[in-house]
């Protein structure tokens, strides 16, 4: 066993920010904001009903959404380990923006579907490389400290301003029907702006962040599957990984199923009128902000992958209560929901890409986290559409808690398992050799 390093070495002190550090930083916190500002999102259920959807073909297209990202997922991670996650943010961007102008075009069935797949198809060339561009700048500047501070600012940021934006969404659509979906346009067009300003940080040695971005464009396809081979032989060869990948699905699915396809309906359940909406939201959103703001208020008694278990099962467990309560209650619970998810987003989103190897495909690894994440949220779009249809909400959520409480007992069953794996090679193992004794001692206290 390795000497305990001195509490000095292991809390090493924070450097302060670089100038390039700090333009990362900005220019994330831009990107995420205007990106992920949709404002259509308060009201798309009802939109979709007014516009003659049914429910059946509403939840129809949020399932064929999900499989959709998943595929879509598959080649774009590894297009921005092959192009860099620059390039993949733009074109990202560019998607987005031509996204949310379908409804306008065309509110129809046909309208929206083409939507959602944009959407898809936007939001999966972005989800793996914004958070890979952010954390391999930073650590090229020698500021990876800052990381974990600056995803969760950066979501708070963009929480903060759909509180001010949604409560406007009812007196806009009233001035002009199709309003929410040209603001998102507006927003992602702006989100494009701050990608084209991002910097090309330099690591050590001069070499660029992202070394994709010097490759050889021309490059056979070849290269891609022998990139999708050596992504799923990492994912294999770590099974620490391979385990917080996992355990982030129950926050993943519980959160985007409850805030984006029940959210509605759990509220007209509850007797609260569409025009209060927006306001609901908002105030959600708020929890969610000050919670993705300040993760470092989580208690240090516990370890990152301890907390993510205990904030999933509250998550659970409130969305289990909202079948007991009246419309006040259940608009409480719905903030404490969303507090939740806040804690536990920017920590889970630490625990992954502090277990990517070193020299691994970050982008590729965490757009395999992504479609783990959405093929689990595509079979419970579905489940949404067949319980809702069957007037059967209240099971519904009680069926979500409990699978989500077999899901994380399973997770510790398989702990022991794991740190008796990672004792039995020792500490010259090579996947500790890449990650440093830093990472090894992470995992030792996370198995305990």
């Amino acid at each position: 066993m390795s000497p305990r390093l001195p509490r000095a070495a292991a809390r090493p002190a924070v450097r302060p920010l670089t100038g390039t550090a700090r333009r990362i930083i900005r220019l994330n916190y831009g990107f995420q904001l205007l990106f992920n500002l949709l404002w259509w999102m308060p009201v798309f259920y009802a939109y979709q009903r007014d516009a003659g959807l049914s429910d059946g073909q509403i939840f129809g297209i949020q399932s064929i959404y999900y499989v959709a990202f998943c595929l879509f997922e598959i080649p774009t991670g590894l297009i921005a380990d092959r192009i860099g996650t620059r390039n993949c943010l733009r074109a990202g961007a560019v998607v987005m923006t031509a996204a949310n102008l379908a409804p306008v075009f065309s509110a129809s069935y046909t309208g929206f579907l083409v939507h959602f797949l944009a959407i898809a198809a936007g939001r999966s060339l972005t989800s793996g490389a914004a958070s890979a561009y952010l954390y391999d700048g930073l650590r090229a500047e020698r500021c990876e400290e800052h990381y974990l501070r600056a995803e969760g600012t950066a979501r708070a940021l963009g929480l903060a301003a759909k509180v001010v934006c949604w409560p406007l969404v009812g007196p806009l659509m009233a001035l002009a029907h199709p309003a929410p979906y040209l603001l998102s346009a507006v927003g992602a067009a702006g989100s494009l702006a701050c990608v084209v300003a991002l910097p090309r940080p330099a690591g050590a040695g001069g070499a660029t962040v992202g070394a994709a971005e010097q490759a050889d464009g021309g490059r056979s396809g070849g290269a891609f599957l022998r990139d999708a081979g050596a992504t799923l032989r990492c994912v294999a060869s770590s099974p620490w990984l391979a385990l917080v990948m996992v355990q982030g699905v129950a926050v993943f699915t519980l959160s985007r199923i409850c805030q984006v396809n029940l959210f509605q309906p759990i509220l007209l359940d509850h007797g609260i009128a569409e025009a209060s909406h927006g306001g609901v939201m908002a105030a959600m959103t708020v929890s969610e902000a000050v919670a993705s703001a300040r993760p470092q208020w989580l208690s240090r008694r516990l370890p990152p992958v301890a907390w993510v278990s205990v904030l999933s099962l509250a998550l659970a467990g409130t969305l289990a209560a909202m079948t007991l309560g009246g419309p006040w209650a259940v608009v409480a619970l719905l903030c404490l929901f969303a507090a939740a998810t806040g804690f536990a987003y920017p920590v889970q989103r630490k625990l992954v890409n502090d277990a990517v190897p070193a020299h691994a495909p970050r982008a590729t690894l965490l757009s395999v986290e992504s479609i783990v994440d959405r093929a689990v949220c595509a079979l419970a779009a579905v489940a949404v559409g067949a319980y809702l249809s069957a007037g059967r909400l209240d099971a519904l959520l009680w069926h979500s808690a409990l699978a989500t409480a077999v899901l994380l007992g399973a997770f510790q069953l398989v702990l022991p398992v794991l740190r008796s794996k990672v004792a039995w090679r020792g500490p010259g193992s090579a996947a500790e050799r890449q990650r440093g004794p830093r990472a090894s001692s992470s995992i030792t206290r996370a198995g305990r």
